[in-house]
């Protein structure tokens, strides 16, 4: 690339970063905002033996469940997994490792990774044996706080609504979600957009992400949310 402000590349172009057992954060709630774009060259390139941090693990055959669902995963820090149960039977069957996570703490996690904290303190779950395991405990007064560790990733893959060429970034209503917080926890990030517009046609107001944060944009070939949700 030589103008160092385009950083418009393709899928097929960014698969070489990605090699198994990587660690790979995603965005998406659901499926909704998950990049379709990047998870096809994901499942086309047949990396496996991943470790993932995301919401959820999406559906059977929508957004990252698709990667879930063909056993590439090995382990993966999540909010649930009701919605697929593919990762369900993984998890019993021993061939995926779950860490669950509040929704709200995994956030919270992801974004202290992105802002270069090494952990956050939480009473959230103490008096939960699957959340509390294996996790280190500190106390302040008299109130004792689970330490949860910050997470990061090699690759952070996000949806976003528009960019322009330096990667300043909007969402799409809902489909916004962890999105923004996964931009700044990778060490590098892949946005999958859905419309490129020149330098100077976004309002500074209205970007959620600025480009500093983000390493390679890539055009959506485009999903019909109405029929993949029916």
């Amino acid at each position: 690339m030589n103008n160092p402000f385009q950083k418009i590349t393709t899928a097929d172009e960014l698969i070489r970063h990605f090699h198994d057992g990587m660690t790979l954060m995603y965005g998406g709630f659901g499926g909704v905002g998950s990049p379709p774009t990047i998870i096809e060259a994901i499942l086309q390139s047949g990396i496996k033996d991943l470790t993932l941090i995301g919401n959820d693990t999406g559906f059977p055959h929508i957004g990252i469940g698709q990667i879930v669902s063909q056993g590439r995963v090995r382990r993966i820090t999540t909010s649930h997994i009701g919605s697929n149960p593919i990762a369900g039977q993984l998890m019993t069957d021993g061939k995926m490792d779950v860490e669950f996570c509040p929704q709200g703490i995994l956030a919270e996690r992801i974004r202290a990774g992105g802002m270069g904290i090494p952990a956050i303190l939480s009473d959230i779950g103490m008096d939960n044996e699957i959340v509390t395991a294996g996790k280190q405990t500190c106390t302040i007064g008299k109130q004792e706080y689970l330490v949860e560790p910050a997470l990061t990733a090699e690759i952070s893959i996000i949806y976003a609504k528009k960019a322009d060429s330096y990667g300043n970034l909007i969402y799409d209503k809902s489909a916004r979600n962890t999105n923004p917080l996964c931009a700044m926890a990778g060490d590098i990030t892949i946005a999958e957009v859905e419309e490129i517009v020149p330098l100077g046609s976004l309002h500074p107001d209205e970007i959620i992400t600025p480009g500093v944060f983000v390493d390679y944009i890539i055009p959506s070939e485009g999903v019909n949310w109405k029929w993949a949700w029916e």
